[in-house]
């Protein structure tokens, strides 16, 4: 990790396991430090990456790259130095664009809406054609809004704002949604990588059940026990690069992999809400 102040990274993340893991304080786009961090691994779960959308519009040549010439190295760093190793890429739902159908399956047309997601797909792309060309086995899991303990929570986010007592925002309101379990998510990475079938595919990971967002404010609130929240009109800005409704089809990870999610979307908010209350000094 770069351990990059707006990113996420936290030592507190691993408390607790620091016997178990040897941490890097390192930087995807040093292509040096990847071809030796590369060798002698068996997998590589390849979640290094610029999540903002909006930062992508702000500053795209970061978002390039981090999303896209950073990935170029890591691949290039396992071909010269570990041809042998398996790649699970952390891909993104944002490629799709604006849904033509829901739910949305892998043979939906990729139409990015900005930045992040046209150098996302950039990146899913270039560990499919190593994987396709070079022999180097990968695959891609496009993912949809991923939540769980550990996530950052720093800036104005929902769950900052519910645990400090202050209100928030939702935007719009009506918009559908599906949210995947962090173990959940785990759980999908770690089949991909032990499935030989699995290389060279791209799957869709969802949630189960969709949600609008307004009703998942009203399940947050409910869950925490505490909390409010106002709806807003959508900022002009963001309205630009907003793909409205999204929801995955997911059917094709189902059945190659046997996946399927545990984690019913109230349980999570409930473990995040756990986690969080006596940590929370750690996170702000």
């Amino acid at each position: 990790d770069s351990l990059i102040p707006e990113y996420g990274g936290n030592p507190a993340n691993i408390r607790g396991y620091e016997s178990r893991l040897k941490v890097n304080i390192s930087d995807v786009r040093d292509p040096h430090s990847m071809k030796t961090l590369v060798k002698g691994h068996d997998f590589l779960f390849n979640l290094a990456g610029q999540t903002s959308h909006m930062d992508s519009m702000a500053d795209p040549y970061t978002d390039l790259d981090i999303n896209c010439k950073a990935q170029l190295s890591i691949l290039e760093a396992c071909r010269n130095a570990n041809p042998g190793i398996r790649i699970v890429f952390a891909g993104t739902r944002q490629i799709y664009g604006k849904p033509d159908y829901l739910p949305v399956d892998e043979k939906h047309p990729v139409r990015p809406v900005d930045v992040n997601g046209i150098n996302k797909m950039a990146g899913e792309w270039y560990h499919i054609l190593y994987n396709n060309v070079y022999g180097i086995r990968a695959c891609s899991l496009r993912l949809t809004n991923t939540i769980g303990p550990r996530m950052r929570i720093k800036d104005a986010r929902q769950i900052r704002q519910v645990l400090t007592g202050k209100p928030f925002e939702v935007w719009g309101g009506e918009q559908l949604r599906d949210f995947t379990y962090v173990d959940d998510c785990v759980d999908a990475m770690m089949r991909a990588a032990l499935h030989e079938e699995a290389f060279g595919q791209i799957f869709n990971i969802g949630g189960g059940k969709r949600i609008s967002l307004r009703d998942l404010a009203d399940l947050l609130v409910d869950t925490a026990g505490e909390g409010a929240y106002e709806v807003r009109e959508y900022p002009a800005d963001r309205k630009k690069i907003d793909i409205g409704d999204y929801y995955a089809d997911d059917s094709r990870l189902r059945s190659l992999l046997g996946w399927e999610p545990r984690t019913q979307l109230r349980d999570g908010l409930r473990q995040i809400i756990d986690y969080y209350r006596p940590r929370l000094q750690d996170y702000l």
